[in-house]
Parts: structure tokens; C-alpha cells; sequence
């Protein structure tokens, strides 16, 4: 699943980029991170279910109702994924395109240094 969804995020914007954060421990793989202009999402594998996070979910316009989870954070919003799933690609793939134009309407961080 995870594998579809990665796919389906970079066909709704091929300059996302996807990079690996957290690693510790207790999850030496680490979580995909996929960026654009500031984190878009993170993607996690649990026993029973693939998660998704929007960083700024909350502020995304979601008419397919693919946010089942978190729902109730002032900033983030997840997609929980069962086995056997299925996921509505075009809204998914508009959620990533709305979730890149928030980041980029946001005004630019000065670096530190």
C-alpha cells in the first residue's frame, strides 16, 4: 500500500521530494518524509494499517472525506489504510497537490546560520 500511495504522491507532483527522518532504535528504517517547499506528509506502517499525515491537513479542503484520523488536531489531519483498502487516487492526488500549494503560500523561513 505503501508503495501505491508513494507513487500516487509523486504523480500529483513530481517535484516532491522524499526523504528519510527519525530514524532511532526502535525504527532504524525511519519515516518517508515527502517535501515540497516544507513537509507535505509522513507515511508509517503499523502490523494493521498504513498512516498517512498531512502536516497542515487541518487547513486542507478535504470534499472526498479521505482524512479518517487525528481529526481532532488544530494542524494535522491522517489517512488510515486497512488491508484490502482502497484509496480514491484522484482525490488523494488533489489533497497532495493542496497540501504543496499551502506550503508554498507560506512565507519563506530565513535560514539560521
Amino acid at each position: 500500500m505503501l508503495a501505491k500511495l508513494r507513487a500516487l504522491i509523486h504523480a500529483a507532483d513530481p517535484e516532491v521530494e522524499e526523504t528519510v527522518k527519525w530514524q532511532k532504535p526502535s525504527n532504524p528504517a525511519g519515516v518517508p518524509v515527502w517535501e515540497h517547499a516544507g513537509i507535505l506528509c509522513t507515511g508509517e506502517t503499523y502490523k494493521d494499517k498504513v498512516k498517512l499525515t498531512f502536516a497542515k491537513g487541518a487547513a486542507l479542503a478535504d470534499p472526498k472525506k479521505l482524512f479518517n484520523s487525528s481529526l481532532d488536531g488544530n494542524t494535522r489531519r491522517a489517512i488510515d489504510l486497512f488491508e484490502g483498502d482502497s484509496v480514491d487516487e484522484a482525490a488523494f492526488k488533489a489533497l497532495i497537490r493542496a497540501a504543496v500549494e499551502a506550503n508554498l503560500e507560506k512565507p519563506a523561513r530565513p535560514k539560521k546560520g
